[in-house]
């Protein structure tokens, strides 16, 4: 499989996590009984699977390749774009976790920012998500050279087989599905 293919395959994946956390914010929203302790399961996911995992590709392999052998165009969508929307996703996670930790001290207007940066990061990911697949992923395609994309397939399997030791993909699709089972 292409390193690409990869990509939006796991982008499917981290889809599948948006919609359980928009579930959960709806949830709190109710005042339905919730288990804030599968927020941090969230923050987990988004952490390991979804930003060190797989951004983690985007950044390390793809994303400098473009900027080297592209240069002009791919620089400024990479940097001022997607390397931009990685960091406000992981400031929502920052915000989110704050949030919780405010409202297991007993602050209930926490639960207000609980929603307004889990769902903040939702929309930002759909968004970005969407850029990636249907822009940035197809430019990379068109753009790169030959040898240059066969050295990413080589790059992202290596990744996937350390991470594939390490039980990574397993432990964080098992993640989304028992959270989609409590929704």
């Amino acid at each position: 499989m292409s390193a690409i293919q990869l990509m939006v395959d796991e982008h499917k994946n981290i889809k599948r996590m948006l919609g359980v956390i928009r579930k959960y914010c709806f949830k709190v929203l109710k005042n339905e009984d919730v288990d804030y302790k599968d927020f941090y399961k969230i923050i987990d996911f988004v952490r390991n699977y979804a930003d060190k995992h797989h951004h983690g590709k985007e950044e390390d392999y793809l994303f400098n390749r473009m900027i080297e052998e592209i240069k002009g165009p791919a620089e400024k969508l990479v940097r001022q774009g997607m390397l931009v929307e990685h960091d406000f996703g992981r400031l929502y996670m920052q915000n989110l976790e704050k949030a919780l930790i405010a409202f297991e001290k007993g602050e209930e207007e926490a639960k207000l920012d609980i929603i307004a940066n889990a769902i903040g990061y939702t929309d930002l990911l759909y968004r970005h998500i969407e850029k990636e697949d249907d822009v940035v992923y197809k430019f990379a395609e068109r753009s790169l050279s030959k040898e240059t994309l066969e050295q990413l397939d080589a790059d992202c399997e290596k990744v996937e087989e350390e991470a594939k030791e390490k039980g990574i993909q397993d432990k964080y699709l098992n993640l989304i599905n028992e959270l989609e089972s409590k929704i």
